[in-house]
C-alpha cells in the first residue's frame, strides 16, 4: 500500500525525532545486506548539477579493530589537522548549544566539572569510534570545494536517517575527519579527495550511559524568517 502524502511526512518527522547521536553500541555485527540497504537508500541524496562528490570506504570485523587501535594511538600523538577547517570559534548560542551537548553528556556518564582524566578519556572514545561495530569515512572532491563539502552534508542528513529507518544507531563524527592524514594513509586515498566526516554506526547499547541524553532543538521559528 502506498503512503499518502501525510502519512510520508509522518514517517519522516517520527525519524528525525528519533534520531540521536549513539555513544555507546552492542557488538552485534552489521550485515552486508544492511550495509548495502543503508547505502542504496542515502544515495538518493540530491546534490549541486547532480555531481555527487561523495565517497565512502565503510570499515567493519579485522579492517575496523585494526584502524580502532592505531587511530586511537594516533590521535595520542599527533596533532589535528583537518583537510576541512574547523569552526575559528563558537560564541553566543552556538558556544551555549556545544556546552549544553558537552555537560549533558558528562552527566550521563558521571563526570565532574573540573574532573579532566575523566573528560579526556571520554574525549578518547570519539577516536575508538564508542566501540562502533561499524565506520563510515566520507570525502570528497578537493576542486569542487564548498559546493562538495555542501553535498556530503546532505548525503550524511540521508545515511543517518536511512540508518535510522533500518534500526540501526548512528554518530557523525568531526574527530574523524581531524586527522586526515592518518585516513589518507590507511586508506591510500589520492590527494584530490578530502576527508569531510566519519560516520560510526550499529545497533545501540540502550543500557549505555551515554546514551542517557538528547539534546534540543531551537524553535523553527528562530531559524527561519517567512517574508511575503
Amino acid at each position: 500500500m502506498q503512503l499518502s502524502e501525510i502519512d510520508s511526512a509522518d514517517v519522516l518527522d517520527d525519524l528525525q525525532a528519533q534520531r540521536w547521536s549513539c555513544r555507546g553500541y552492542l557488538g552485534t555485527p552489521v550485515s552486508d545486506e544492511t550495509v548495502r540497504r543503508l547505502l542504496e537508500m542515502a544515495q538518493k541524496a540530491p546534490s549541486w548539477c547532480n555531481t555527487q562528490p561523495w565517497h565512502l570506504t565503510v570499515l567493519r570485523g579485522q579492517q575496523l579493530e585494526a584502524a580502532r587501535k592505531e587511530f586511537v594511538e594516533y590521535a595520542q600523538t599527533h596533532e589535528m589537522k583537518p583537510d576541512i577547517p574547523f569552526p575559528e570559534r563558537y560564541e553566543g548560542e552556538f558556544r551555549r548549544r556545544r556546552r549544553e551537548c558537552g555537560w549533558q553528556l558528562y552527566e550521563s556518564v558521571g563526570i565532574v566539572k573540573g574532573d579532566r582524566d575523566a573528560s579526556q578519556a571520554q574525549a578518547m572514545e570519539n577516536f575508538r569510534f564508542f566501540g562502533a561495530p561499524a565506520v563510515a569515512v566520507v570525502t570528497t572532491e578537493q576542486a569542487l570545494g564548498a559546493y562538495g563539502v555542501l553535498d556530503c552534508g546532505v548525503y550524511l542528513g540521508n545515511f543517518l536517517l536511512a540508518a535510522q529507518s533500518l534500526g540501526l544507531a548512528t554518530i557523525a563524527q568531526a574527530s574523524i575527519a581531524a586527522h586526515s592524514d592518518f585516513w589518507r594513509t590507511r586508506l591510500v586515498l589520492p590527494d584530490n579527495r578530502q576527508v569531510v566526516v566519519g560516520i560510526s554506526f550499529g545497533y545501540p547499547d540502550e543500557a549505555h550511559p551515554a546514551n542517557g541524553f538528547r539534546t534540543t532543538r531551537a524553535d523553527a521559528g528562530e531559524a527561519a524568517e517567512l517574508l511575503r
